[in-house]
């Protein structure tokens, strides 16, 4: 007996009429006179650009990694360097058994381990390239106000210390040479001198500094390079010039088509973030580059950047394509922690059909070891969703989003963060979409492996919403065998075939006759 899976009746899926509707338009290029303007330092003038290039839209996938000094102690979490200061913490207790008291070895102390002696930066644009990634890069800086990149602003960079090697600079050209986008992605708004007037905000009692300001500890030095690292600089003017000149230094010097910013960005003075955003469109206008900004929560204006949920992603579909970042760590960490999880190839690739489906894109982060390898177990899930991506490339890269993402029955609980989650266990019963750009070909995403001589039904829109083209065939991509349709007034219905499947996910071709 056949199985059927079929759409709840109120959504209404269209699937015949392909070619008649799409998402949505995401901007084209601006006009050339327009373009050839300097951007001022005014959100009118800054949204004047194309606020996510087609590039950043077709791409669908990108890779950057945590990795700097706070993944020597691999312990915990990326805000060890914050926690190692906070008494009566677990981290805290960590470090007091494992390398002494904070006031003998600090945060600081950790950068000469840091010496990432086997980062091969040929190796990993290779392996981010098999895995489908079309742009990548590092987190330039974390909230620990350590830069990976040669910089003459910081003083605490990887340059002069610890590998003693440009690491955004090496990633970036071993990139570039595969033709990747770069990425630079920044988290240092937090890391500044917002709780040392108050003592009541000292001892790591309050949440708008990185380090907890503490008389006993190096996060209160006052030395001239030390307060660099801490954030405690002689006043919050110092620290947002300093936050300003290290963006414009990466952005001035390596040119990353995409720049991405981490929360409290809105901590940032406004006219600040304005001249940050000026200086960087004014840069790429004048490298013919297009560019994109990514942003959470309200930090930028809609229409500048590119916003995006962390650890989540969107329940509905949406006009303008959005980003979401996710990591291969199954629990909290994002940089590496000895004996970390990962998620499955399976949850990862289904999870982000369903953010392509509804208009998204994935910066997808790994955690390198601090001494510079990739471990195996995630150069084996990226490897596989490389492989699953190639098989599947047409369905993905240069799509875009159909009217309706999709149906199932997959229940999609919050994330911790941003919207749902990144981790709903999708099956064969769900369904997801995506459009060719040309609308003649629909692609339908089968999150798991349905069984075989099951019939997959999708209701047509009502004809007197659309006119409807006619379905010309359908196809499994990855098999020669042919699949068995047919279309109803009311219906599309098409079985599954016996072989060609995959546990994964599949996707099934649908062409159709150009809309009239």
């Amino acid at each position: 007996m056949k199985e059927t899976l079929k759409i709840n009746p109120i959504i209404p899926v269209f699937l015949v009429g392909i070619i008649a509707v799409a998402c949505g338009p995401i901007q084209e290029n601006n006009d050339t006179t327009q373009a050839e303007v300097p951007y001022e330092a005014s959100w009118p003038s800054l949204s004047r650009h194309q606020a996510v290039p087609d590039w950043l839209a077709d791409a669908k996938l990108g890779i950057y990694f945590h990795w700097g000094p706070y993944s020597v102690p691999a312990f915990a979490h990326e805000w060890y360097p914050a926690f190692m200061f906070k008494r009566g913490t677990g981290i805290y207790d960590h470090h007091v058994k494992t390398y002494g008291d904070p006031s003998e070895f600090g945060y600081h102390d950790f950068i000469p381990l840091f010496k990432a002696e086997h980062f091969d930066p040929e190796d990993w644009a290779d392996l981010f390239v098999a895995s489908g990634a079309r742009f990548a890069g590092p987190v330039a800086q974390h909230h620990d106000g350590f830069a990976m990149w040669a910089s003459e602003v910081n003083p605490w960079n990887a340059a002069d210390m610890g590998p003693e090697k440009d690491i955004l600079g090496q990633m970036f050209a071993s990139l570039k040479k595969r033709n990747i986008k770069t990425i630079a992605t920044f988290h240092h708004a937090k890391n500044g001198p917002r709780n040392v007037g108050d003592t009541s905000l000292w001892f790591g009692n309050s949440t708008m500094g990185h380090f907890p300001y503490d008389p006993a500890y190096p996060t209160s030095s006052t030395d001239p390079e030390l307060s660099k690292l801490y954030g405690n600089h002689p006043s919050m003017e110092a620290f947002h010039d300093y936050w300003l000149a290290q963006i414009n230094e990466v952005v001035n010097r390596y040119s990353p088509d995409m720049i991405w910013f981490d929360s409290w960005l809105n901590l940032i003075p406004e006219d600040y973030r304005m001249r940050m955003v000026a200086n960087y469109l004014n840069k790429a206008q004048k490298n013919q580059q297009q560019v994109a900004l990514g942003y959470k929560e309200r930090d930028l204006p809609y229409g500048v950047g590119i916003l995006d949920f962390e650890q989540g992603g969107r329940r509905e579909m949406n006009e303008q394509p959005w980003m979401t970042d996710v990591t291969l760590g199954d629990g909290r960490p994002w940089n590496y922690v000895e004996g970390m999880t990962y998620k499955t190839p399976e949850l990862v690739i289904r999870n982000m059909v369903d953010v392509w489906s509804k208009n998204g894109v994935v910066l997808l982060n790994i955690s390198p070891r601090a001494d510079g390898v990739i471990p195996n177990e995630q150069r084996e899930i990226l490897l596989e969703i490389g492989r699953w991506m190639k098989k599947h490339a047409e369905a993905i890269y240069g799509t875009r989003a159909h009217s309706k993402n999709g149906f199932g029955t997959a229940s999609e609980p919050n994330s911790n963060h941003d919207g749902q989650s990144a981790k709903v266990e999708y099956t064969g019963k769900d369904i997801r979409f995506t459009l060719s750009k040309d609308r003649k070909t629909l692609y339908a995403f089968v999150l798991g492996k349905p069984a075989v001589g099951s019939v997959i039904s999708v209701p047509q829109f009502k004809p007197h919403r659309h006119a409807l083209g006619k379905v010309i065939n359908i196809s499994l991509i990855g098999s020669d065998q042919p699949v068995v349709w047919e279309q109803t007034t009311y219906e599309f219905r098409f079985t599954v075939p016996d072989a060609g499947l995959e546990k994964i996910a599949n996707v099934f071709k649908i062409e159709a006759e150009p809309f009239l």
